[in-house]
């Protein structure tokens, strides 16, 4: 599974979905998420699971859940710096602002996605989703997602939890009507 590539094998970290995909589909959708303050001016570090990155800035403005609020912000100014995605928000003018808006989630009304190809989805639309490993053994159900640096992993849990990574290797298939993913993953030996 991998950024927002297109595909049925592919778990993007915000991946374009089918907006009807799910029964009880969350009405926002995951974009993203706020990282440390960059500088003292009150610009933020932005970790984007879109694909590009830069998509999670096309509105021009981030609505932001921090500590049980929801808070839309303009973007005044993005940048890059070291790779990673930086944005001046308005109303955030110091470093102390920015800091406190590090953790917050990055979503996106569902009405407002763009149509999508019914093999396309949103990492949301997987919570709760029953997983099964190739050889037909039910592993669980898709509790939540970790960001790492390299790439998402799916938290699995059911008998026992699996940290699966959220990459096209073990990503095998996605059934979003039968709520269903297929993944290449063993259980380790007892």
């Amino acid at each position: 599974m991998g950024e927002d590539s297109p595909g049925d094998t592919s778990l993007k970290r915000s991946s374009p979905s089918d907006s009807s995909s799910g029964i009880g589909a969350p009405p926002l959708v995951e974009m993203g998420c706020v990282g440390a303050p960059f500088g003292v001016r009150g610009w933020i570090k932005v970790r984007s699971y879109m694909d590009p990155p830069e998509r999670v800035f096309e509105k021009r403005r981030l609505l932001l859940l921090c500590q049980g609020a929801a808070e839309t912000y303009k973007i005044e100014a993005t940048g890059r710096s070291g790779g990673q995605l930086t944005a001046k928000l308005a109303g955030v003018d110091d470093r102390d602002r920015a800091t406190a808006l590090r953790g917050a989630v990055i979503v996106l009304a569902r009405a407002e996605l763009p149509d999508s190809r019914p093999q396309d989805f949103y990492r949301s639309d997987l919570l709760g989703c029953e997983v099964v490993n190739v050889a037909g053994r039910v592993l669980g159900v898709v509790d939540h997602f970790i960001e790492t640096p390299a790439h998402a992993l799916m938290v699995v849990r059911g008998e026992a939890e699996f940290w699966v990574p959220a990459v096209p290797q073990h990503l095998r298939r996605v059934e979003l009507a039968s709520r269903r993913v297929v993944v290449d993953w063993d259980e380790p030996a007892a």
